[in-house]
């Protein structure tokens, strides 16, 4: 099978490389230049900037036919529009990548399901929607072959992993010195985390299957964590104390510090838990890595290869915290 990776690597797209590579298929991974040096040598690579759409959908055109597409760069309806242009009557398979945040919190019921209402709370979520309109209407109307996956927080080994205030190593840092760290609210809204290699793994089982297609499917982590047992099990994986939990009510943080809690505000501060059951059923998904052998992998990786920051560096949690002190300090 040729199969096609748009902005690969990266975080999921370099674990979705290495599925395809060993199943056996041809692989092609789509870049701008700077990436080539990341990708594996028996990969293909073709240079390109996905969003100069004429010279991108020449590109694309020049290089025939593929079994598989697999999108992690489209956005917005543009891009949508512009893949459409680009494969529409020579490809099998398109796979777009959205993203839960396609949903508003709260939910109208938990577990999430993929028909619960779509509304979105920031440009980001609003943006993947509209692309995933465009992309059903096509196919519903010409037949283009589109198959949806939603995935939620996705991490892996080169990275980091989210914590309230976004993505940063010095997260472990801080736990693994015994320092305070925020936690918003009481702690007590649920998150999923799901590695990439378990996500890549539905990848491969959607592309060239009939079943998939038209079909939009959550691929999420099947742990449901309170906030507060999430930063409790990055402690015991990377063998430090139990992590000192400062609890700070989410629009207290959001008047604090309004330009860093966009993502807390709109997501993480609302239960994501989400129904795994149709990616089960019809991509053979498993959720195989759990998060804390998870942690424990990304954290080993970081420290060999002194990628984990020094908290010192990023005072931003101390300022908080001995704001929100002494606000509270003189309470009765």
């Amino acid at each position: 099978m040729r199969v096609l990776i748009l902005g690969a690597p990266g975080n999921i797209g370099t674990a979705i490389i290495h599925e395809f590579i060993a199943r056996g298929d041809d692989v092609t991974a789509f870049n701008l230049p700077a990436r080539r040096e990341a990708i594996p040598p028996d990969v293909h690579f073709i240079a390109g900037d996905r969003y100069d759409f004429p010279v991108f959908e020449a590109q694309m055109r020049e290089e025939g036919y593929f079994d598989c597409v697999i999108d992690m760069i489209c956005f917005d309806p543009a891009h949508a529009e512009s893949a459409i242009r680009a494969f529409d009557s020579h490809i099998g398979q398109y796979i777009f990548t959205s993203t839960v945040d396609v949903y508003c919190k709260p939910a109208t019921h938990y577990p999430i399901t993929e028909s619960e209402p779509r509304r979105g709370n920031n440009a980001y979520a609003r943006g993947k929607k509209l692309a995933e309109d465009v992309f059903l209407r096509q196919h519903d109307e010409g037949g283009f072959p589109v198959t949806i996956i939603r995935p939620a927080f996705t991490y892996g080994e080169g990275g980091g992993i989210v914590d309230i205030f976004g993505w940063s190593t010095s997260v472990f840092d801080r736990i693994r010195k015994g320092k305070p760290l925020i936690c918003h609210g009481d702690g007590s809204s649920f998150w999923v985390a799901n590695h990439r290699d378990s996500l890549a793994v539905a990848y491969g089982n959607a592309a060239h299957n009939p079943a998939a297609l038209g079909r939009i499917y959550h691929v999420t982590g099947e742990e449901w964590l309170t906030w507060n047992r999430y930063f409790e099990i990055i402690a015991e994986a990377i063998g430090a104390p139990k992590p000192q939990l400062v609890h700070i009510p989410t629009d207290v943080l959001s008047q604090i510090a309004p330009a860093r809690t966009e993502g807390l505000v709109s997501n993480f501060s609302g239960n994501n838990v989400f129904d795994n059951t149709a990616a089960r059923t019809d991509l053979g998904y498993v959720y195989k890595v759990t998060w804390t052998e998870g942690v424990r992998r990304v954290y080993d990786y970081l420290e060999r290869h002194g990628k984990i920051e020094a908290c010192e560096e990023n005072s931003f949690q101390d300022q908080i915290i001995g704001i929100w002190q002494s606000m509270t300090s003189n309470l009765p």
